[in-house]
């Protein structure tokens, strides 16, 4: 009996480390499951967006946080959006986000388009069940997973409160990059600068992401790339789905 309560600890601790991302495996509207995924082992760092120079202000001057968009020239998000297909207002967020973290940990070297691929495969950009990114960086409706109670996914007791999913019994994935609230409570960042970390507001999100996937470290190699999209969803078919669509956007 002690063997077996053993046994069931240890894959309730191993379900917990997938469940960072929970939108591939419930919301997935581009992932093509089969052989032709596992031949994205790669994904191709695109070059960097085009950033604008920080601006010069004088010692006395209080400066207030800005919204990482604010970093990325907007001739570029015109040209990558019309390009890639890619949602203006959530490109502004990927391409901010990886902005910030090349400055942050540059021995991460995550590229903008690992970011855009699992905004699209977790929430279509924001966009999921027919829901609008509006300009102030949330969906018209809030994306909220199913409940974690144990049945088609592990069982999280509310983190939260229901804060953030509503739910005062069990926990759900929220926001364009569906965190669970456990998740968010510890790597949940400000990305728009006004001040709160809103896992439902895609900047502070796509910066959440970018932290997090820079914890496992250097995403030059193949290994080191796997390695952090499996700490988001411990699932080698999300990682192939990822590679896919992030180096889609080369095209």
């Amino acid at each position: 009996m002690a063997r077996s309560r053993a046994a069931l600890v240890v894959l309730q601790c191993v379900a917990l480390l997938a469940l960072v991302g929970w939108g591939a495996a419930v919301w997935a509207s581009f992932a093509n499951k089969g052989p032709e995924a596992a031949s994205y082992a790669r994904v191709e760092v695109i070059p960097e967006p085009a950033v604008l120079p920080e601006p010069t202000v004088q010692a006395s001057v209080i400066v207030r946080p800005v919204s990482i968009t604010a970093r990325i020239d907007p001739a570029w998000l015109d040209t990558a959006s019309s390009r890639t297909g890619i949602p203006r207002r959530a490109l502004a967020a990927y391409a901010g986000a990886a902005a910030v973290l090349a400055e942050q940990s540059p021995g991460c070297h995550l590229g903008w388009n690992t970011l855009a691929a699992i905004g699209h495969i977790e929430s279509d950009d924001g966009r999921h069940g027919g829901a609008v990114l509006s300009e102030n960086g949330y969906s018209s409706v809030p994306i909220i997973g199913p409940k974690l109670d144990g049945g088609a996914f592990a069982g999280i007791h509310d983190s939260d409160g229901g804060v953030w999913d509503g739910d005062t019994v069990w926990d759900h994935a929220v926001g364009p990059f569906q965190f669970i609230p456990q998740t968010w409570r510890t790597w949940g960042a400000d990305g728009n600068g006004d001040g709160q970390a809103d896992p439902n507001q895609m900047d502070d999100a796509a910066l959440t992401a970018a932290r997090y996937l820079c914890h496992a470290g250097d995403l030059s190699t193949v290994d080191g790339w796997r390695r952090a999209a499996l700490s988001y969803n411990h699932s080698e078919s999300y990682v192939d789905d990822v590679a896919k669509v992030a180096n889609s956007y080369h095209s």
